[in-house]
């Protein structure tokens, strides 16, 4: 068997891979491990735990909240909330731990556990190696200590959620939204609520789509990876911009006034300069992944703010800005994280200081996101080959090497191995995509030659 911990957490078919199961016992785990680092010692432990509204997390989260409270953790559940309203609501009520049930983007039939530590942080690896080994370890038949009478944890319904979330929202702008017409696709997941919500409170005039969730739509054709029903609300309405997030509402991707999609490195450039003239964003730094767009580096360099790369994922990116004190950072997806007002990719926050950027200087969207001009990029997948020897094979160096030269300054080329899959990523952008697609065909060929 795998490892079940992923970079965000396990995930998998709900009621096959995922199952109440292994849901409850890798509560039970985390509670035990939690209890032997010390984080429970002197007070009674409380866990703050809360899903998106897919169907299967109904019962996934009786099986997490059932694991918890027999091992003597005391749990708020707090419903259908998106992942870093757990976060915040983790550190804002100081709980020991959050545990949030989402398969984020992906489709309905899957779900997955994200623990948080205390203070909403993502839990950090070596504790979900030990929760993993704890797991095993009893599943194969070690009893576990129960606490009984007293000792066992109790469950309430925390309703105050919600407002203590959307308040913390809205509290942290810089500026209202008043005057804006603003579009909210809600992926029919964990902000269909909230978002909407939150833009209204700070101003905003509000429109609606996929924000009726029924357990079985999230991310159906809708959300931050399908933005045809968005573009084309944003332009029927003549709203100032259109805002779309995933399944569990820890990124957003947005959209102009004319219907053209802004990505996350867009949105990391818009935002950039703007904590820069507010002298929010420290050390002059913004963080972003090896698949960030040329387009956004050659904008930093024009503006003079410095970027500092990281592995694909954004909890490299938050590795990266907690330990050297970065302000801003995120992913071409759209994960952006926001440091000073959260602790991990936040799709709401995220499209309201958009909106208030947009609010602030009176210029529309598709301007602002002008900053930086996108480069093609092709990207192709080629599976079934050895992805070990991605950095060694000589002949693979070669090719690379010849592209480089070929593409000069104003290209780059990528191969990344899957971290799931057997197969790589060949990643190419050049000013011309005929071009990108030539040197990324090429290079696939290569892939497959040497590693296949």
């Amino acid at each position: 068997m795998g490892r079940l911990f992923g970079t965000d957490g396990v995930r998998g078919v709900a009621n096959a891979d995922l199952t109440a199961e292994l849901a409850l016992g890798l509560s039970v785990a985390a509670a035990h491990v939690l209890a032997e680092a010390g984080t429970f010692e002197g007070h009674r432990p409380v866990a703050v735990v809360g899903r998106d509204p897919r169907a299967s997390g109904e019962f996934l989260e009786a099986a997490v909240v059932a694991g918890l409270a027999s091992a003597g953790v005391d749990v708020l559940r707090v419903g259908v909330l998106p992942t870093p309203a757990v976060a915040y609501l983790t550190g804002s009520l100081g709980a020991d731990l959050g545990v949030m049930l989402s398969a984020s983007h992906n489709p309905m039939p899957d779900n997955g556990i994200k623990f948080f530590a205390r203070g909403g942080h993502k839990l950090a690896d070596e504790l979900e190696d030990r929760i993993e080994e704890t797991y095993r370890a009893h599943s194969s038949g070690e009893p576990w200590e129960r606490p009984t009478g007293a000792g066992v944890g109790r469950v309430t319904v925390y309703d105050e959620g919600f407002d203590n979330y959307v308040a913390h929202l809205v509290g942290v702008l810089p500026n209202r939204l008043d005057g804006l017409k603003v579009v909210i696709d809600g992926a029919h997941g964990a902000a269909a609520r909230v978002s909407p919500e939150a833009f209204a409170r700070a101003g905003a005039e509000v429109i609606t789509i996929g924000t009726e969730p029924d357990g079985l739509n999230i991310n159906d054709g809708c959300g931050s990876t399908h933005l045809g029903l968005l573009r084309a609300a944003v332009v029927e309405h003549g709203a100032d911009l259109g805002v779309a997030h995933d399944g569990d509402a820890d990124r957003c991707l947005a959209v102009d006034r004319e219907g053209n999609e802004v990505d996350g490195d867009q949105i990391l450039a818009v935002l950039a300069l703007g904590m820069r003239e507010a002298g929010m964003l420290r050390k002059n730094t913004v963080v972003a992944t090896v698949m960030s767009n040329l387009g956004f580096t050659l904008a930093m360099e024009r503006a003079g703010i410095d970027l500092v790369r990281t592995a694909v994922g954004d909890r490299y990116v938050l590795e990266e800005m907690k330990a050297h004190g970065f302000a801003l950072g995120g992913e071409q997806s759209g994960h952006v994280i926001v440091l000073d007002h959260a602790t991990t990719g936040d799709g709401t926050l995220t499209g309201l200081m958009l909106g208030a950027r947009v609010a602030a200087t009176g210029r529309s969207l598709a301007e602002l996101a002008g900053v930086m001009e996108r480069l093609p990029q092709i990207l192709i997948n080629v599976p079934d080959v050895d992805r070990s020897r991605v950095a060694t094979a000589p002949e693979l160096t070669a090719a690379v090497a010849e592209a480089e030269r070929e593409l000069g300054a104003t290209g780059r080329v990528l191969l990344r191995p899957s971290g799931t899959e057997p197969l790589v990523r060949v990643m190419v952008e050049a000013a011309d995509i005929e071009q990108a697609r030539a040197v990324a065909e090429r290079l696939a060929d290569a892939v497959k030659s040497a590693l296949g």
